[in-house]
């Protein structure tokens, strides 16, 4: 529901703001996608532990593009650029040579385009040090969800062998970092663009 409530939220105004805006909010309606879709084969009683692939990736694409978007520094935007495409190429070559990491954890894909993430929104924080403090609470948001989560599902594969209520836990404290999450951007929303809207007014 917080997704949902975020993507509306951003939506509103996605013609009014600039191009690291659009492409966060295009992020959101991404994650949406991959849920629902995981929602639908989970009530069908298929599989859908590709779709965390989709995930994975899509929001490594997303985000990279957004930090893209945000970091002014030619040599971050480089290193962004590099790291995005020697990525993509790895990964696509690791499913041609490995399919049948397609049907589990793959942990390789989970650490790198995490860990890629968490130093891009590390270059961000280091700029806000002179800059204007832009979308300080959704890239507060990104690192911590990003380090727990990463540690998650890196154990992803071995809890498959744990009693199932250690498994249970292992995925309600990811829900738990998911939700907080979604606060941080919600909390970015109303005092950036809410509250700043009605200062305006």
């Amino acid at each position: 529901m917080l997704l949902l409530l975020n993507f509306i939220l951003y939506a509103v105004g996605f013609l009014k703001h600039g191009k690291a805006y659009k492409i966060f909010t295009i992020y959101l309606l991404v994650l949406i996608g991959v849920q629902a879709a995981a929602a639908i084969l989970m009530r069908m009683k298929v599989s859908n532990l590709f779709m965390s692939h989709l995930y994975f990736i899509g929001q490594f694409i997303s985000l990279s593009f957004f930090y893209l978007a945000l970091v002014k520094d030619q040599f971050q935007k480089k290193a962004i650029k590099i790291g995005f495409v020697l990525v993509l190429i790895t990964l696509i070559t690791q499913y041609v040579l490995k399919p049948e990491l397609f049907f589990k954890f793959n942990l390789y894909e989970i650490f790198i385009t995490s860990f890629l993430l968490i130093i891009y929104a590390t270059f961000h924080f280091y700029n806000m040090l002179d800059e204007k403090k832009e979308f300080y609470f959704i890239n507060m948001g990104i690192l911590l969800y990003l380090f727990g989560s990463t540690i998650l599902f890196l154990v992803g594969n071995l809890t498959v062998n744990f009693s199932k209520k250690f498994n249970l836990i292992t995925w309600m404290l990811n829900a738990a970092l998911i939700v907080v999450y979604h606060l941080f951007i919600l909390y970015e929303w109303k005092i950036s663009y809410f509250e700043n809207k009605k200062k305006k007014l």
